[in-house]
């Protein structure tokens, strides 16, 4: 009798093992496509990542790049004041989207240029997302303390 209880603990333990390791695969693999990770100019011209990888670009519109093309296609370039990338992009721009305002940029860099699928940008005056300032922060960019205010 103590034997079988003893096999019988053994084979609860052994399951329950083998299911948390499933369901954390199964958790991995539904959000190997919801996980994208932040990026400066900087660290893209340092190391450029996989035409396959999607990750997120931030920093500052640079002053002069924004180019509106045929449709809704924009052009423009963010900028960490060390680095610059050209980002593409179709489709409508949030209203508060302008040039030397800060910006994250979701999509793929393919041949040097950003392939850029959602724009996002600050939603007040104050406002830069705290990824963008960390960045700038680091390049040596001076932040303006109100807008490092708004992310708290």
């Amino acid at each position: 009798m103590r034997n079988l209880k003893k096999t019988r603990r053994i084979q609860i333990i052994l399951l329950a093992v083998v299911s948390l390791a499933i369901a954390t695969a199964l958790i991995g693999y539904a959000m190997r496509d919801g996980i994208n990770f932040f990026r400066s100019p900087s660290q893209v011209v340092e190391n450029p990542p996989g035409a396959n990888e999607t990750f997120r670009i931030g920093g500052l519109v640079e002053e002069g790049s924004l180019v509106r093309g045929q449709g809704a296609e924009i052009t423009f370039r963010v900028t960490d004041t060390n680095a610059a990338i050209p980002v593409r992009y179709t489709g409508v721009l949030p209203d508060l989207f302008g040039e030397n305002e800060g910006v994250v940029a979701t999509g793929k860099y393919v041949d040097g240029s950003f392939m850029a699928t959602e724009i996002l940008a600050k939603h007040d005056e104050t406002y830069m997302p705290k990824e963008v300032i960390d960045a700038l922060k680091d390049q040596g960019v001076y932040v303006d303390p109100n807008a490092a205010a708004a992310t708290n």
